[in-house]
């Protein structure tokens, strides 16, 4: 154990001064990264809970209950539906209903998106750096090579190699997770929309397929007055 820590130690040290830009970028990184994938985990499993519970009131037509239900939880998905019943139990046409929750989810996306786009930036700034550090060694190379006593060129220029080689290799080490980690998140974030706007539809549907029975209802009642 001790041996691997002081080969990550020298490692580290080998790569020159750009080493840490390149850790403090894999820091935040790796900070966002854990609070976006934890947040969208917690978000979609409330999602589903809220969504069994909504879902039977829903299908039933009993938009009175739906309310009660929304009201009472403050996921994305009963906000989402808390709008569109508010707008229903104002309004019948499917349209205003429709517009009302695409409000609704213009709202919610930014805030399910939010930060995940900066890990796509830390992985082009690690590579950046990395290749900077790259430089830099190079630079260093050649220097001890055109101004050092030949004795001491060699311990030079292998100390300026391993400093661009190094620095390349941690860049490339934090970049790689972390665009992974990114179109993970995407996925995630992807899956949670999708997961809405078929909620949305549903919930439409359910509005469309109940404005019939009203109607049948209302006729029904008309024709037993007239008669």
């Amino acid at each position: 154990m001790m041996e691997i820590m002081y080969s990550i130690v020298g490692f580290f040290e080998g790569g020159g001064a750009f080493m840490f830009p390149i850790l403090l970028v894999a820091a935040f990184g790796t900070a966002i990264g854990v609070e976006r994938y934890v947040t969208l985990t917690r978000l979609g499993v409330k999602n589903r809970r809220a969504w069994t519970q909504v879902e039977p009131a829903l299908r039933n037509g009993d938009f009175d209950k739906a309310r009660e239900l929304t009201s009472q939880d403050d996921t994305a998905i009963s906000r989402l539906l808390a709008m569109g019943l508010a707008r229903q139990g104002a309004v019948r046409r499917r349209e205003d209903v429709e517009i009302a929750m695409e409000e609704s989810m213009m709202e919610i996306i930014p805030q399910l998106e939010k930060r995940t786009h900066y890990l796509a930036t830390f992985a082009n700034l690690a590579t950046l750096l990395g290749l900077l550090g790259t430089v830099s060694g190079l630079i260093h190379a050649f220097a001890a090579v055109a101004t050092v006593n030949p004795a001491e060129k060699a311990n030079l220029l292998s100390a300026s190699i391993s400093e661009a080689m190094n620095c390349t290799a941690f860049g490339l080490m934090t970049a790689v997770p972390i665009v992974f980690v990114h179109a993970l998140l995407q996925t995630k974030t992807t899956e949670l929309i999708n997961s809405l706007e078929t909620a949305s539809v549903k919930f439409l549907n359910a509005i469309t397929d109940r404005a019939p029975s009203r109607a049948q209802s209302r006729i029904g009642l008309a024709q037993a007055v007239n008669q």
